[in-house]
């Protein structure tokens, strides 16, 4: 087991990281910005060092700070949390080559996953089912529009290097072609260093599930259920539940064996996401799979028993993990709870905390780095904390869910409480009969 962990992130999950390293008995190493001086993640460490200013690239993407970080503290291995590093190629095969384990994917692994496209020609090769479209890149307008008119429209066209909804449009006919894809290269290259596109017919009314995975150095991979991550904004979540109210259980086995069958195509350790959309008939595509820790994984947690963090930690230590399938006992809801104005196009509202007060009582859950007198900065992503609710039913999940928002007090900022607590009580969502599309014409001023 490893001696000492560098956290290679910041707030709540450089915290949740610290938490499992603790009870595991490992030292850990936080690293920070300047602007991230005061964060928990900080105080709560065994050992911190500063990496640099607050701009992302000088600081959490400094690939050079954060191996020195590692090599002056004696950490014999990283843990990358999500999003900055975590799914970069480059970063892991260094980490490799100053012999610091990476707890997350080999650099074949990301690799294999982080090019959407070659990431769809993997799965269909492993028998996993993808939905129709271009085989590889598209060369030009003429060639789209022709293999649109062969799947059918509706379309929608992708950067193979996308995520977080850049690089997409939805296309319904010819005359549209062109400017879309003028469109999306520009923002795609302009994102992503990366404007090639590819396509695929549009799913109508779909559903977002995905399937927890983990495997082992052994070869082995089994699936921890499923989460619905249907409801989102400009296609980022703000709301997760596990089981989804949509999938039977014939349904979740067969996504669950079509995921193990995805991971292990790639030898896959440690754990990762395969993640579907699930059409109104009930059928299933591949759209991504995400080699790291998900945001969402703490409602997998509640509903299995299982430490997602102390797993992903002993995968990469070499331990034997994976031994069967686990699916949910209870249900559960993840509420994101953002640093955003809703009432005012989800402006980002950086600032001082002047009153926090964390919800509590059984089957609550609050995973943040946030206190009463902490400052937001406004470089980095605006999620300040989540809220899980977990119970026997949804209905109750979602009743207290309900209770342990009008208990969370932030004063200073704006936040998506408010959002949050009319979704408790939101018809659609309270019935389950919702797509991925349902906040696109909500109407946000009634919050």
């Amino acid at each position: 087991m490893f001696k000492k962990i560098l956290i290679a992130n910041r707030g709540e999950i450089a915290l949740r990281v610290i938490r499992a390293c603790k009870e595991l008995g490992i030292k850990t190493v936080a690293v920070y910005s300047s602007a991230d001086k005061e964060s928990l993640h900080v105080r709560f460490a065994d050992e911190a060092v500063c990496i640099g200013a607050p701009p992302s690239a000088q600081s959490y993407l400094s690939m050079p700070n954060i191996i020195s970080a590692a090599e002056i503290t004696n950490a014999d291995a990283i843990h990358p949390g999500y999003g900055f590093l975590s799914e970069n190629a480059s970063f892991s095969k260094i980490c490799k080559d100053y012999g610091i384990k990476f707890i997350g994917a080999s650099p074949e692994m990301i690799n294999s996953m982080g090019d959407k496209s070659s990431a769809k020609a993997t799965m269909k090769k492993a028998g996993v089912p993808t939905i129709p479209g271009s085989e590889g890149l598209l060369d030009s307008i003429e060639e789209g529009i022709k293999l649109a008119n062969k799947v059918k429209y509706p379309v929608i066209i992708k950067a193979t290097a996308g995520g977080g909804g850049r690089g997409m449009r939805i296309i319904k006919n010819d005359s549209e072609f062109a400017k879309a894809w003028n469109d999306a290269k520009t923002e795609s290259a302009a994102a992503f260093g990366n404007d090639g596109l590819y396509l695929e017919k549009f799913v109508e009314e779909p559903r977002h599930i995905e399937i927890q995975l983990l495997g082992d150095a052994k070869g082995r991979v089994v699936h921890l259920s499923e989460r619905d991550c249907s409801i989102q904004r400009r296609h980022q979540k703000l709301i997760e539940e596990t089981p989804s109210p949509i999938i039977t259980e014939r349904l979740r086995n067969k996504m669950g064996e079509a995921a193990i069958k995805g991971a292990k195509a790639i030898k896959y350790e440690g754990v990762g996401t395969i993640e579907f959309l699930v059409d109104k008939h009930g059928d299933f595509y591949f759209m991504e799979m995400n080699t790291r820790i998900q945001v969402e994984h703490t409602i997998t947690e509640e509903v299995t028993g299982l430490d997602l963090i102390k797993a992903q930690i002993m995968a990469a230590a070499g331990e034997p993990v994976a031994t069967k399938n686990h699916f949910p006992m209870r249900h559960a809801i993840e509420c994101r709870i953002n640093a955003e104005d809703p009432k005012n196009g989800f402006r980002p509202a950086a600032g001082k905390i002047t009153n926090f007060h964390i919800p509590g009582g059984y089957g609550v859950r609050v995973d943040t780095h946030c206190y009463n007198g902490y400052t937001i900065p406004p470089n980095y992503d605006s999620m300040i904390a989540k809220v899980i609710a977990c119970a026997p039913t949804r209905d109750e999940a979602l009743d207290r869910m309900k209770r342990a928002l009008q208990e969370f007090v932030i004063e200073g900022i704006k936040t998506t409480i408010p959002f949050h607590i009319r979704m408790m009580d939101d018809p659609a969502f309270r019935s389950g009969k919702f797509t991925t599309a349902y906040l696109d014409n909500y109407d946000f001023s009634k919050i």
